[in-house]
């Protein structure tokens, strides 16, 4: 049997030889750990590199059909087309009195419709002014008349006397002292006196006729200034007077449009015709006719502007052939429209398809969007008036475009999708 210490001695022998043995196992590993692992890593990463661009997709052109924009259009069409000129106008009086009395006295009666808004026709009395001291004037001086008149026949009897005594005598005489003789002097004095006094008489009878104040022509009362018991002087301001006859309004228009208008100018002449519109007062679609009658000779202070006076007859509707029609009044702010003259060949377009103030868009045959300047003859309010730029028959874009481009493909409402032709396109990467 072994002793301990000779165990003891192996057992250290059998250790030293595992521990030599153990560490050559871990540096190998470490050593194909560091150097073998990331070179095959590598290699199959190169690999998979190599594969992926060798079955990967490859981009082919091929045509690519546009998406066309869906448009409204609508056929331009030219021929004769009336222009009509807009503008805005005040009403004003065409006839406006300030009436005052050419007599004085005191005022005895009014008339019950002498007060505003009521009116009068011609010749019809407004108010009177007391003629008692008038009518005694008449009266007195229709008696001075008489006895002028009077003095005047006996002075022709006295001639007949003076005639025959000239005769009787039977001298030559000068033609002064022929004059004398015959009472020529006398005969003409008193012919004189007749006709003075018939004068007075006259003028008394006139004045005695002014204490009834009438209407000087057709009138509506604007404002009145006296009552009874007053007392008027020439100079006191009675009434107020508008003619109903007719009224004007004065309109504002822009000068270069002036050559559109028919004015008159001669009396003979007619002007152009004319629609008011008052809106407010009468509602939508509501007017009054009326004609262009004259150019006022100077512009607008302020806005440049050319203003017309256009007569609108019976203003107020008094007329039987006027019954229902719209009355008008002094100082209403009104529209109106002019009849311009008729231009022989054009295309009205709504302003709103009228792009950057003179272009418009056409869709042409082939689909794409043609941008155009057109020749503009007339701008209205509503329309334009175009005389070129435009073919006949072309189809006008109506439809707003967010980003119009020059050449870009559209469709009208009413084509087929797969009428739009296709066109090619970038090159675009292929999905498979």
């Amino acid at each position: 049997m072994l002793s301990e210490q000779e165990i003891s001695i192996n057992d250290n022998h059998r250790g030293l030889a595992a521990g030599t043995n153990g560490g050559d196992g871990r540096r190998l590993a470490r050593v194909i750990f560091r150097t073998v692992l990331p070179l095959a890593v590598l290699a199959a990463g190169a690999i998979t590199a190599f594969w992926l661009m060798e079955t990967s997709p490859q981009a082919k052109p091929r045509p690519q059909v546009h998406n066309a924009t869906l448009v409204s259009v609508t056929s331009v069409d030219y021929g004769p087309q009336q222009t009509v000129i807009s503008g805005m106008g005040t009403v004003t009086a065409a006839r406006q009195v300030e009436l005052k009395p050419q007599v004085s006295g005191e005022i005895i009666e009014l008339n019950r419709n002498l007060v505003p808004g009521g009116h009068f026709r011609q010749g019809e009395t407004l108010l009177t002014i007391d003629p008692t001291d008038y009518g005694l004037t008449v009266r007195q001086l229709t008696t001075d008349v008489a006895k002028a008149e009077s003095d005047l026949q006996l002075e022709q009897g006295n001639q007949l006397v003076a005639q025959k005594e000239y005769k009787l005598l039977g001298e030559t005489v000068s033609d002064v002292e022929e004059s004398l003789m015959l009472r020529r002097p006398q005969l003409e004095n008193l012919r004189a006196t007749l006709e003075a006094a018939q004068a007075k008489l006259e003028q008394a009878r006139v004045a005695l006729a002014r204490t009834q104040i009438k209407a000087p022509f057709n009138a509506v009362v604007q404002s009145r200034a006296v009552d009874v018991g007053a007392r008027a002087s020439e100079s006191t301001v009675l009434t107020t007077l508008v003619g109903t006859d007719t009224y004007w309004v004065q309109v504002s228009v822009p000068v270069s449009q002036l050559r559109w208008i028919r004015i008159p100018q001669t009396d003979g002449d007619q002007g152009a015709l004319v629609k008011v519109y008052d809106s407010a007062a009468w509602g939508d679609g509501v007017f009054r006719q009326g004609r262009v009658v004259r150019l006022e000779a100077v512009l607008e202070e302020q806005g440049r502007m050319a203003r017309l006076l256009v007569r609108v007859d019976d203003p107020l509707s008094l007329s039987p052939d006027n019954t229902g029609q719209p009355r008008m009044l002094i100082g209403s702010y009104v529209r109106v429209e002019i009849e311009g003259q008729t231009m022989t060949s054009a295309a009205a377009i709504d302003r709103e398809f009228i792009r950057n103030g003179s272009d418009v868009w056409i869709m042409e045959d082939s689909g794409n969007l043609s941008i155009r300047t057109v020749e503009i003859a007339f701008r209205g309010i509503d329309h334009i008036l175009v005389t070129g730029g435009i073919a006949p028959g072309e189809n006008l874009v109506v439809s707003d475009l967010a980003a119009p481009v020059e050449g870009m493909l559209l469709r009208a409402a009413d084509t087929p999708s797969d009428q739009i032709a296709a066109k090619p396109s970038r090159l675009q990467e292929d999905p498979s």
